[in-house]
């Protein structure tokens, strides 16, 4: 089964996803938020037609490690979509994870719009790498 990164925010939400093995990640969309219901929605129906068999989602601590609003609001993202899937959620400290995405694209060649179109997934592909890096 696959694994399924989340890298939540408050306009988008980046998806990473890994291969079957959970040996490797690859960026998977970016999703648009509009209505609650649709957004669980989506991600549902992806976790479905993916095959995920876990969900890590990146908790943004501060930088000294403490909860903030944004912790917070993931932490309710989480416990909402864990109403909804029967599925184990892993919340992994994904401070910088943005930062090295942008990094990770600049070095790739992405013009600016490219890589803000693509910067969430790419987040949440170095969140899925921090938690395989664990296991």
């Amino acid at each position: 089964m696959k694994a399924l990164g989340i890298d939540f925010g408050t306009k988008r939400i980046g998806l990473a996803i890994t291969d079957p093995e959970k040996m490797f990640s690859f960026p998977l969309k970016v999703m648009q938020k509009t209505t609650r219901d649709a957004m669980f929605s989506e991600l549902i129906e992806i976790i479905e037609n993916e095959k995920v068999g876990e969900i890590i989602i990146g908790l943004p601590l501060s930088l000294d490690g403490e909860d903030t609003l944004t912790t917070r609001q993931v932490r309710n993202f989480a416990a909402s979509l864990e109403r909804r899937v029967d599925l184990p959620i892993h919340l992994v400290d994904e401070r910088l994870s943005s930062i090295a995405a942008e990094e990770e694209l600049k070095e790739s060649g992405l013009w600016d719009k490219k890589r803000k179109k693509n910067l969430d997934s790419q987040a949440a592909k170095i969140i899925l790498e921090t938690w395989l890096a664990r296991k």
